[in-house]
């Protein structure tokens, strides 16, 4: 068989279970399969694959019937500029969430030193992504999850940043270590009854914990606000990703902990999604 063949019929059997991206998905996973890039992929259609490279994709694609994100399948995402190894206890990066990079990037574009804090490092794509943009900056990630921060040191070593980076296993709530120019996070914001309602791709697979923000999405972003006031500089940032519909409660909270709001950026759909502010 050759990678023309697997993908044609790998193809229509995803597009049976109503997978849109069923054509990509299929060029990605070959990919792996091979340990080719997706030009490889697209550029030679005709070259034989063994039966045990289409055993293994039969077997990817299997999982992704069963609607299991690519990255989780995978084990990996590409975020800003970097590829960071995942797993299914730690949130799949996205696209928006690099506007909290871009942001940093704009506010201390002739700073150094920066000591900056993450409350909820996950993947460690952020604070990474940050580290590996800015040499003389310092950080320090807090989660909750043994698992992400497992995840997270993987990430800091195979991008050379473990010396610039201390992390810490607690709750916000119990964390107070230190103080910061700048604390960053993109706390689970996800209302209860909208978690329940969402895909079965985020559903079944990716970590509630990450992602459920209680009742009214804003009980992790209220603890996050609330810490971050007693750890944040005089004049320090605090930078949020919200959800798009939070924008008139966050700046409340905010304003409630002694936050100045100096601006709120939309994402690549133009909706509201992180939320810049400053200690005062």
């Amino acid at each position: 068989m050759n990678i023309n063949q697997a993908i044609k019929k790998a193809s229509i059997d995803l597009k049976r279970y109503q997978i849109k991206s069923a054509l990509l998905d299929c060029e990605i996973l070959m990919s792996k399969v091979l340990n080719k890039n997706r030009k490889f992929i697209i550029m030679n259609p005709n070259e034989k694959i063994s039966d045990h490279e289409y055993y293994n994709f039969r077997a990817f694609i299997s999982s992704r019937i069963k609607k299991k994100p690519i990255a989780y399948i995978t084990g990996e995402k590409s975020f800003w500029k970097y590829n960071f190894k995942i797993n299914e206890k730690v949130l799949i990066p996205r696209p928006d969430t690099e506007i909290i990079i871009e942001q940093v990037l704009k506010i201390y574009k002739k700073k150094e030193g920066i000591n900056f804090l993450e409350i909820g490092i996950g993947s460690g794509c952020i604070i990474l992504s940050i580290l590996k943009e800015k040499k003389s900056f310092l950080g320090k990630g807090v989660d909750i999850s043994k698992e992400s921060l497992k995840v997270c040191i993987n990430n800091a070593i195979k991008l050379g940043l473990i010396n610039r980076l201390k992390l810490f296993k607690s709750d916000i709530d119990n964390f107070s270590s230190g103080k910061y120019d700048l604390i960053i996070s993109n706390p689970p914001y996800i209302k209860n009854f909208d978690f329940k309602n969402m895909d079965d791709e985020v559903v079944k697979y990716e970590p509630k914990l990450a992602l459920d923000g209680g009742l009214d999405g804003l009980s992790e972003i209220r603890k996050v606000v609330s810490k971050s006031s007693e750890l944040v500089k005089t004049h320090g940032k605090l930078i949020l990703e919200i959800a798009h519909d939070q924008k008139n409660e966050v700046k409340k909270i905010l304003k409630s902990n002694n936050f100045y709001v100096n601006k709120v950026v939309k994402d690549f759909a133009y909706k509201d999604r992180c939320i810049i502010s400053t200690k005062i």
